[in-house]
Formats: C-alpha cells, structure tokens, sequence
C-alpha cells in the first residue's frame, strides 16, 4: 500500500505543478456503451461461474490456520479491508480537495470523478445485496448457495452477494487508470498495476476474514469496473453536465481567488 500511495503522491505532485486551471479533457463523441463492454462484462461473469462451484473450496483454504496466524497475511488484509471501505473513496476526496486548493482543474476532475464512479458502484452493489439475500460464509460455511430473496433487507448476515470493497476498490482502479491514461499514456504502467493490484488485495481480504465467497469478490470487481469506465465516459463526453459545471469550474475558480488573496497578503 505505501507503493500505491507513494505512486498517487507523485503524480498529483507532478500534476499540480502544471499551473493555472486547465480547460476540460473530452473525448471524441462516441457511445456510452459499446461491444468491448459486452466482451469484458462477459468475461467477468464467466469467470464468476467458473469460480462459484470452488466457493467452499477457496475460502477454506484462506481459513487454514497457518494462514490465519500469519502475521504477513494479517496485515495485508487489514490493509486491503481499510482501502476497500473507506480508503478508495476517501482518497478520491482528498485528490478533489487537493485539485481544488492548488486550482487545478485536472486533478480536481480525478478527485470528483473517482468520487462519482466509487459512490454509484456501492449503490449498485448495494441494492443487489438486499435483493439477492447471500449468506454469509461464517453463517453456513457448508452451504455457498445460500440465496434469499430480499433477505438482505433483514440483516447483514445475508448481504454477502456481491462485495462492497470489492465493488469500491475496483472502482477507484477503474476510473483513475482510465482518467490518468487519458492525459498521461505512460503512466498506465504506473497507475494500473498499482490501484488494479490494491483492489485485488481487497478483494482477496475479504475471503481471508471470513465475509465474503470468491464470486462475491469477482462480481463486485465486475461492478465495479464497469462503472468506473462508464462515469470515466460519461464525463468526458457530456463535459458540459451540471455536476461538473458546478464542483469544477466553481471550485476551481473560487479556490483561484483564495489563493490569490493569500498570496497578494503574504507579499505585502
């Protein structure tokens, strides 16, 4: 994790030294949903599938008791829970509010966009949890197909189906690989391996402390994904929307003239 955020430090350190407020990066008009989206939503159900007979299997053996005692697997997980909920979405706030003091306008666009994208993931995620009514597996740990219609709504017990911090993890990863690929080709080198590899160990943390099974995981990174790379879209197409308008342009602008106060005061 400090790699990850050592990464992050340097490149908003980097960007924030490019000057005044940029004007919008937009991306040529093109649909909000295209067959790559089908090829890739389609790969993450297959492999969904694929890894729903194994639930059982896989998560008995993260509960191995060696495993279980390692110090190293111990503080990974906790490192990955921690990211997942509220590491990915508290990040994507302090980039907003960086952007917003240094008035620049593309990495205020990271924060608010990465905020954007990890909030409609959990939504998502959300209301499929009190749908589809998943047990846990420290409920039932001899049954994974546990499933209950709108048993989600009773308790947490059974909101297992899919995984949030999988959901927000994946998210993150999602939406600033694709925003910081689009103004910066060469860092999806950075950017990718670094937040794809943070949300992996979330997802993995999860199964090690016992809250999710494997497809829980693999669906919500599914989710997850998908929604990042739509809001990542989305934005760049209709640069123009409200929410925009009014948490960039604004922010950008008023936080120009504070700024410019303080600085104006201190050389007096």
């Amino acid at each position: 994790m400090r790699r990850s955020v050592r990464h992050v430090v340097l490149l908003l350190l980097t960007l924030s030294g490019t000057g005044q407020a940029q004007t919008a990066d937009t991306l040529s008009s093109r649909p909000l949903f295209t067959s790559n989206d089908a090829w890739l939503a389609g790969s993450f159900i297959a492999a969904a599938a694929a890894t729903a007979p194994a639930d059982r299997f896989l998560t008995r053996q993260l509960q191995d008791e060696a495993r279980q005692a390692n110090k190293y697997y111990q503080g990974s997980a906790t490192v990955g829970r921690i990211w997942g909920n509220p590491g990915a979405f508290l990040t994507g706030a302090g980039i907003y509010l960086f952007g917003t003091a240094r008035s620049n306008r593309r990495i205020q666009d990271l924060g608010l966009h990465t905020v954007e994208a990890v909030v409609i993931a959990n939504s998502v995620t959300g209301v499929m949890k009190m749908i589809t009514g998943r047990a846990r597996p420290y409920v039932d740990s001899a049954n994974a197909h546990d499933f209950q219609l709108l048993r989600g709504l009773k308790h947490s017990d059974y909101r297992s189906f899919p995984s949030g911090h999988s959901t927000a993890a994946f998210a993150f990863a999602a939406i600033v690989t694709a925003e910081t690929t689009h103004w910066w080709p060469g860092g999806k080198w950075i950017v990718g391996p670094a937040t794809y590899g943070m949300a992996t160990l979330s997802g993995v943390s999860r199964i090690y402390n016992y809250k999710h099974w494997p497809s829980d995981v693999i669906t919500g990174g599914a989710i997850g994904t998908l929604v990042g790379l739509k809001v990542f879209r989305y934005q760049h197409t209709h640069p123009g929307n409200k929410l925009d308008n009014v948490l960039l342009k604004a922010g950008v602008q008023s936080s120009g003239g504070h700024w410019n106060f303080l600085l104006s005061a201190a050389s007096r």
